[in-house]
């Protein structure tokens, strides 16, 4: 059925035709019904370089060609149609283009007969519209986790999303307020990894429009105030089999795990310093992974490279039988490079047996001795040059992508490299 064929249907007047670049953000144009059709057959058209991607000027027309089958009705909005978009010029996709990233590495997991199925917990603080604070005054207790209180003064809101993805039909199944004051987290099922992108940006999105709807401002930042813990973006992967549907990270050892799914995880420590320029590629990133206890008594973020079993004190849990999370990514992560870069690194340890060892079942805050060799890149700067060294990344990923993504993210370590901070002039202005 065409899409404007569903317009009439559903009622849409208008579509945003919507593609994410390699700083995760969200470029769109509004096409109207009556020209949907075309549109989609040849793309809406945009100046790449007025994004980040790495392009210039003089490059021709980016066309950002709709997925039909992405498409998602504006909750809150339902004349309007939601359509993510892969980028495409000169008559092919764009190779570095983030979607077309995680469409390439999910098509080699195919070719040999896999299938990754994600699902992602992606924190967020509701703010003062100024983003100087958090929204509720009342929201100060040193342990908030799971605070009923602070989460029932803010139910409007968080009801209102729940709402909005239950009626999208992703499967919502938990809402809580989260370890730092004035930080929530809404849970939906798991699906495949492509169709989980395209949700967790739409996701954002989504929380961002209805918190300004409520006179709030939502904030994914990885870590926005010193003293509280940061937003992750903790992913929840399995590797299914695409002709039996048949998990195959579920086994018989004590953990429920099988021998493939070890691989897999083998390839992600194996592959973890370059991965972080990936799953936490900004700057602030790094306050939250290399940060100091928080008023809560735990960051609850890792910063060392080592796996567990039910053990949120380590980069990879294994909460139960037939899936692993990774509790590295953080709320700046791109929905699309992040799934990516889980996916070529354990197709390297599947290849390769990476043996990841035995779960280490310790406390690795309290035990650093344990892990001192193991740990995660201190600053953007050391995970970009840990990914630039990563051959398992750079070639799965595409020598494109990485040339693009190291040129534009170490462009932007220069830029705050090259600002001057109230805590130098602090302790330096009298030297």
């Amino acid at each position: 059925m065409s899409l404007q064929r569903r317009a009439e249907e559903l009622g849409i007047r208008y579509f945003l035709i919507s593609y994410t670049d390699l700083f995760g953000v969200s470029r769109a144009k509004l096409v109207p019904a009556s020209a949907i059709d075309e549109i989609s057959k040849a793309g809406a058209s945009f100046a790449g370089f007025a994004t980040w991607l790495d392009l210039t000027p003089a490059d021709p027309d980016v066309f950002a060609v709709p997925d039909p089958g992405s498409l998602i009705q504006l909750p809150w909005k339902p004349e309007v149609g939601w359509l993510a978009a892969d980028p495409w010029m000169n008559g092919k996709p764009i190779a570095h283009a983030p979607r077309n990233v995680l469409k390439s590495s999910l098509a080699r997991a195919a070719a040999k007969g896999y299938e990754m199925r994600t699902g992602v917990e992606c924190e967020f603080f509701l703010l003062t519209p100024d983003g100087l604070a958090i929204s509720d005054p009342r929201d100060t207790q040193s342990k908030p986790c799971y605070d009923q209180m602070a989460l029932m003064r803010r139910y409007d809101l968080i009801a209102e999303i729940c709402d909005a993805i239950e009626l999208l039909g992703w499967e919502p199944y938990q809402n809580d307020h989260e370890d730092a004051n004035g930080q929530f987290e809404i849970n939906w099922k798991y699906a495949e990894a492509l169709k989980t992108a395209d949700r967790m940006t739409f996701f954002k999105y989504l929380v961002k429009t209805l918190a300004e709807k409520h006179g709030l401002r939502a904030t994914f930042m990885p870590k926005p105030f010193s003293n509280l813990t940061g937003n992750g973006c903790h992913v929840h992967a399995s590797v299914w089999d695409r002709e039996t549907g048949k998990n195959l990270f579920v086994g018989n050892d004590e953990l429920g795990m099988s021998p493939l799914s070890y691989h897999f995880l083998g390839g992600m420590l194996h592959s973890a310093e370059g991965m972080c320029a990936i799953t936490n590629p900004t700057v602030n990133s790094y306050r939250r992974i290399r940060a100091a206890t928080t008023t809560s008594g735990a960051t609850w973020s890792p910063n060392t490279i080592t796996y567990g079993g039910n053990n949120r004190t380590h980069m990879i849990r294994i909460p139960d039988a037939g899936r692993i999370e990774l509790r590295l990514s953080d709320g700046a992560a791109n929905a699309y490079l992040m799934p990516a870069a889980v996916l070529e690194a354990g197709l390297d340890g599947i290849e390769n047996r990476r043996d990841p060892g035995r779960p280490l079942d310790e406390n690795v805050y309290e035990k650093p001795q344990l892990t001192s060799q193991h740990k995660l890149p201190e600053n953007l700067l050391d995970a970009l040059r840990n990914f630039e060294k990563c051959s398992v990344l750079r070639q799965g990923l595409g020598e494109e992508f990485a040339t693009a993504y190291l040129k534009l993210k170490q462009a932007e370590w220069r830029d705050y490299n090259s600002h001057v901070s109230a805590w130098e002039k602090d302790r330096t202005l009298d030297c």
